[in-house]
């Protein structure tokens, strides 16, 4: 009988069915989920077999996921923050930045948006312009140029959990390594040892951030994006992550209203009251079409 044990650890990357964990000792071990799923996420507490099986996690703090009517895309479990990158070229999707704000929302996550390249001053105003109803919202934004100095953000990572979400071309990896020493030469051995020559964001992957500058923080980079589907959420869940729809939730002459042409909605209301954005109410009804 083999005197061997389980390990724990946390998964710090993932690629495919395989994921690289991070043991308590330090050491990194490479594991694989029983099955032909992949029903991990980086930043996942697992526990792994002598022989590398992880037989499963602990119970997450939360889960950052997207999904449409045929699947589920993990992002990212445990993490406590969300961080929006947007920049000002190439033109971002504010839409997607609503999708990801519920989501985010309906996991107890905090989201700082991002806005990169601000030393492309030609475009700032446009981009700015779009984020207005975020920050209406009580949205923060940080404003930065990455390849110059990221430093703007970190006193909003100390002691979190953060993870990267963005379109692609947003400046995420140029981010991720103005933030943490070392991340390009990690991720060129990872691209390396998949022989994938690869760029950083085809895998999520998580750093520890340095402790002088952000003690206990980590930073999840993952992959760009063009869709943040809600599939998994219901049209509740939906309203509720409008933040600010919930002073007047309740308040419809319909229970079932859908604040769209039924008479009596105190969204609607609030909407010609210039308290909702017509963009976000626009994002509303587009997400609940697609339920």
């Amino acid at each position: 009988m083999s005197g061997k044990q389980n390990r724990h650890g946390t998964i710090v990357a993932a690629f495919g069915r395989h994921y690289e964990i991070e043991l308590a000792d330090g050491s990194v071990a490479t594991g694989y989920p029983r099955g032909k799923k992949s029903p991990f996420a980086v930043g996942d507490e697992v526990e792994l077999s002598p022989d590398g099986q992880i037989t499963g996690h602990v119970p997450r703090r939360s889960l950052l996921y997207r999904s449409d009517a045929y699947r589920q895309k993990l992002i990212a479990a445990n993490a406590t923050q969300l961080l929006l990158v947007v920049a000002t070229d190439p033109s971002f999707s504010d839409m997607l930045l609503s999708r990801a704000l519920v989501a985010a929302e309906h996991e107890g996550l905090h989201t700082t948006i991002v806005l990169n390249k601000c030393d492309l001053t030609a475009a700032l105003p446009a981009a700015r312009k779009l984020l207005a109803p975020f920050v209406a919202l009580g949205c923060r934004v940080v404003e930065l140029s990455a390849k110059l100095d990221a430093s703007p953000l970190l006193p909003l990572l100390v002691g979190e959990s953060s993870v990267l979400v963005g379109q692609s071309g947003m400046g995420k990896s140029t981010l991720t390594n103005a933030l943490v020493p070392g991340a390009a030469a990690a991720t060129r051995e990872l691209s390396t040892a998949l022989d994938s020559g690869k760029h950083t964001t085809t895998y999520a992957r998580l750093y520890k951030l340095p402790s002088d500058t952000c003690p206990g923080g980590t930073l999840i980079d993952s992959p760009g994006l063009q869709e943040f589907g809600l599939k998994h959420l219901t049209a509740q869940q939906i309203e509720f992550g409008f933040a600010e729809f919930r002073p007047f939730l309740g308040q419809c002459r319909f229970r079932d209203c859908q604040h769209d042409a039924e008479p009596g909605c105190a969204i609607k209301q609030a909407l010609a009251e210039g308290i909702i954005h017509p963009r976000r109410l626009d994002h509303f009804r587009q997400f609940i079409s697609e339920q």
